[in-house]
């Protein structure tokens, strides 16, 4: 069917589901693995670091071929939904596994972790490179797609919520190993929930057939490399991205090691994701009103003035850190809808200019670069505990040093906040509006 200006409800909703599989993978081994990895299987902080990287590195590579082959995917039910079912339901399988580890040797457990999050990387990237580039082949509507994107968004915010807060309750609840195991059982039953609403809620989305542009996948990628305002936006976001897999990875740390409270991991993330609920159809609204660009930067300072007030966490009220992790809550919504509805305007400028859909490759290196900076948020958490001198146990119960705690604080406030000020310097170059996406007036300049 060809694309079209407006999308029915059922297609926006059918489509938004699949963050139910891509925000529980993105939430919860971001804030769960390193703490399995250093309070449970006792593995010390630098090498817990480095095997929460390396697989989402794997991704940066994997990500562009998932595109290209996507765009170059012949079925019945359109290029991309093969691969959202066929790499769903492999992500659940995996993530089942990652952590499953059997009672080993502390290096074979190391490995069993390092083998099932490669086997979940590798899935993950053929099911969300495909989940990715179907925007911008749903509609050709500058609108539609930031309408879109606010129930990917909201989907998402909820997903976050639901398995940020969850996963520590399920793990505590059980308590040990048992209790990340059945914790990883239920985040992949969520997973494969998600895989199947998106893969039935977008059978009647209308879909332009992909048109993949001629040449290597080497000539794709230094073609997307040249479209400038392509190339700011991504660097903008692959930054923001470090800076939240930095919080993301520091919360339970902060909850346990800094605040001391029974629970406090659950009401972070609470707290976190609560208001972008709320507030993500009014980031569409602003982005409707004043532009996508200046919604973009309005939600990053305020994300970063709420990481800043963070720093406080070892000598303020408990209610003030809450407080600053709900401002950050509020900036973190408008700094996924913007971004996300900016990506499919960028590959819709480059298919009318070019004549060729590239759609699947350019969200193949977005996604590679969102891992890239999701892996190196954790990876520079960890770097962060190993200068404060963390200490590594098999059940958490260590009394952490002065060092230790100051670095946890740091890493989860000001660290993150500097990414995402410095974050801003690319996204001023951006020039994208919404005439020229829409084709209705000039050219734009950058493409």
């Amino acid at each position: 069917m060809p694309a079209t200006d407006t999308l029915p409800r059922s297609v926006r909703v059918g489509y938004g589901s699949g963050s139910v599989a891509t925000g529980a993978f993105g939430t919860v081994p971001g804030l769960m693995l390193l703490p399995y990895l250093t309070d449970s299987l006792g593995i010390a902080a630098i090498l817990a670091g480095f095997i929460v990287f390396v697989p989402k590195a794997w991704d940066v590579v994997l990500n562009p071929i998932a595109g290209r082959i996507s765009d170059r995917t012949v079925d019945a039910r359109g290029p991309r939904r093969p691969w959202l079912l066929r790499a769903g339901v492999a992500l659940a399988v995996a993530f089942a596994l990652l952590f499953a580890a059997p009672d080993m040797a502390t290096g074979l457990e190391a490995l069993w972790v390092l083998v099932a999050f490669l086997a979940c990387a590798t899935a993950y990237a053929f099911f969300q490179v495909p989940y990715v580039a179907m925007p911008a082949e749903m509609t050709s509507s500058y609108d539609e797609r930031t309408r879109l994107m606010t129930w990917r968004v909201a989907i998402l915010a909820f997903t976050i919520m639901l398995a940020g807060a969850t996963a520590p309750a399920i793990r505590d609840a059980v308590g040990g190993r048992d209790g990340y195991r059945v914790m990883g059982l239920v985040m992949a039953l969520i997973i494969a929930i998600g895989t199947i609403g998106a893969y039935v809620g977008t059978r009647r989305a209308p879909v332009a057939a992909p048109q993949p542009g001629a040449g290597s996948l080497r000539d794709q990628l230094r073609i997307v490399a040249e479209a400038r305002d392509f190339r700011w936006l991504l660097t903008c976001f692959v930054i923001q991205a470090l800076a939240t897999g930095c919080m993301l990875a520091g919360v339970d740390y902060l909850a346990s090691d800094v605040l001391g409270k029974d629970g406090a991991a659950t009401i972070l993330f609470v707290c976190f994701v609560g208001p972008a609920l709320l507030l993500t159809p009014a980031w569409s609204a602003i982005g409707t009103r004043v532009g996508k660009k200046r919604g973009y930067v309005a939600s990053s300072v305020i994300l970063a003035c709420g990481a800043l007030l963070a720093v406080t966490a070892q000598s303020a009220p408990i209610g003030l850190v809450y407080l600053a992790v709900v401002l950050v809550g509020v900036g973190y919504a408008g700094c996924q809808v913007f971004p996300m509805a900016m990506l499919p305007d960028a590959a819709a400028v480059d298919a009318r200019r070019t004549g060729s859909n590239r759609a699947g490759v350019y969200t193949g290196v977005w996604t590679a670069g969102e891992t890239l900076g999701l892996a190196l948020g954790p990876a520079a958490f960890a770097l962060v505990l190993a200068i404060g001198g963390y200490e590594s146990s098999t059940d958490g119960d260590v009394a952490q040093p002065d060092s230790a705690l100051t670095a946890i604080t740091l890493g989860f406030s000001i660290l993150p906040a500097v990414l995402i000020i410095a974050s801003l310097w690319w996204l001023r170059r951006y020039s994208l509006d919404a005439p020229s996406v829409d084709g209705t007036a000039d050219e734009i300049v950058s493409a």
